[in-house]
């Protein structure tokens, strides 16, 4: 996985924006797609032309504060070791899922599955524009079999995809052998170590996410865990990071 370089006032104006309410509901996301994906947009050849899309951002752009801990998460992530579920990112609450037999939930038809919404997909590209901004070694991309924690996963940006049962949402854990086996499926690979030297991504959903871990985020947020063969449940909790998070962590820590 390589590094992108990104300006650290895209990642200020792109944390500030989701600060404002309902923005991620709504068009301006828009205007972040193209720093979402620098290089389809012509990497920094296009930075003149967000900056002033961005102006009025700009004018009033914060410095992202940096808390006590930042620099030692990022500073564990980069050391590889760890595991991060992420919840899949924003979805079109308008939509519903209609699982009537196993792979239903495969379907990107939004008239069949709740998809992601354009904010949601905005929010993934930047998740994993951010991730890679940090240098943070991914060595395994895992995902839920469901259309939109796969495409969430595909949108990061992080590695090839790994789509699997093991992570399943539990409004269809009969398919799996009943809640227990779900969230023991899960528990598994949140306890299974990464290989040496980098962190291991899972997407999956909010409910499989606090019944496994006893956290729970909003969607497109993550949990992170450290194996710990030593504790109860096979890992360690280190730490819940939502997308301004991350944002914020690459605007402080991308450059070094």
């Amino acid at each position: 996985m390589g590094r992108d370089y990104v300006p650290n006032v895209i990642f200020s104006c792109a944390r500030q924006a989701f600060e404002i309410p309902g923005f991620s509901e709504g068009a301006p996301g828009d205007i972040l797609n193209p720093m979402a994906n620098p290089r389809r947009f012509g990497g920094l050849r296009a930075a003149p032309v967000l900056l002033l899309l961005l102006f009025p951002a700009l004018l009033s752009a914060r410095p992202a504060p940096a808390a006590a801990d930042d620099a030692a998460l990022v500073a564990a992530l980069r050391a590889g070791g760890h595991v991060l579920y992420f919840r899949h990112s924003a979805t079109d609450w308008a939509q519903n899922d209609q699982v009537r037999q196993a792979g239903d939930w495969q379907s990107c038809d939004g008239a069949k599955m709740r998809q992601l919404s354009d904010a949601g997909r905005m929010t993934a590209q930047l998740i994993g524009l951010a991730l890679r901004t940090l240098a943070i070694p991914v060595g395994e991309v895992l995902s839920s079999e469901y259309c939109r924690a796969a495409e969430t996963a595909r949108l990061m940006g992080l590695g090839d995809v790994r789509t699997t049962t093991e992570i399943m949402n539990l409004r269809a854990q009969d398919y799996v052998g009943g809640h227990d086996a779900a969230v023991k499926n899960a528990r598994a690979l949140l306890a299974r170590p990464p290989a040496p030297a980098t962190n291991r991504i899972m997407v999956g959903h909010g409910n499989l996410m606090r019944a496994a871990t006893g956290q729970y985020t909003d969607e497109a947020g993550a949990v992170v865990v450290r194996p710990d063969p030593g504790s109860d449940l096979g890992f360690a909790f280190v730490a819940l990071v939502t997308p301004q998070d991350w944002l914020r962590l690459a605007e402080v820590f991308g450059g070094e």
